[in-house]
């Protein structure tokens, strides 16, 4: 299932979700621009979770702070189709969840939803020497508040039958709840190599129910919310 948008209107200009969107899309413009550099680039900025649980620098290319890798990771992606995807499930939630919450507090929740993730990866995987890159943590932390907030909101999406595509409206919370469980049917067979390359499931994971949380948390209390 691809969605492709929602039937909640934004009663605010969603800045915050603009501003991210375009400084992926600059960063990964930049990456691309490097030619042969992009990989160093990736290895430079990208979290690895061996040099942030040893401390210790495994890479040529730099003597970056390794705690700071776990921010501006989330700002790499390692191809077009890598950052496409991302960028979609953000345009169509993340504007909704800045309504609700305000620019500060989105912004926020999407920070922090992005770090735990990370966090999630390294616990799970604390000697792997891949960097890991990507959005698609913290956009997990949005959607884990858009499930919860918007259940019943239809979601257009794209579902194939095999060979066979058709257009549907489908609730957020079936949307939502169906990409979590694939999440979860992904990730589990990953602990038994759980140094070997690939999507990070876990960082999925912990950034969807980190936004969970912090959504509850972060909620305005507004009579025209009650």
């Amino acid at each position: 299932m691809i969605p492709l948008k929602d039937d909640i209107p934004s009663e605010k200009k969603p800045i915050v979700t603009t501003l991210l969107l375009s400084l992926n899309i600059l960063i990964f413009l930049y990456q691309f621009s490097l030619g042969e550099g992009f990989e160093g680039f990736v290895l430079k900025y990208g979290a690895i979770p061996y040099q942030i649980t040893h401390g210790e620098m495994i890479t040529p290319y730099s003597t970056f702070p390794f705690p700071l890798t776990l921010f501006t990771a989330m700002f790499l992606h390692g191809g077009l189709w890598h950052l496409l995807g991302n960028m979609l499930y953000l345009w169509i939630f993340g504007d909704n969840i800045e309504d609700r919450l305000g620019h500060l507090k989105f912004f926020g929740l999407y920070i922090v939803s992005g770090l735990a993730a990370s966090l999630s990866h390294i616990i799970i995987s604390p000697n792997s020497t891949l960097p890991m890159v990507g959005a698609s943590g913290a956009i997990a932390g949005v959607l884990g508040a858009y499930m919860i907030e918007f259940p019943h909101a239809r979601i257009l999406t794209l579902v194939f039958f095999g060979f066979f595509v058709r257009l549907m409206k489908i609730p957020a919370f079936f949307v939502l709840g169906f990409w979590f469980i694939l999440q979860l049917i992904y990730a589990l067979p990953s602990l038994g190599s759980p140094s070997e390359g690939g999507v990070a499931w876990f960082a999925h994971i912990g950034g969807f129910l980190t936004g969970i949380f912090l959504f509850k948390l972060l909620k305005r209390v507004s009579p025209r919310w009650r």
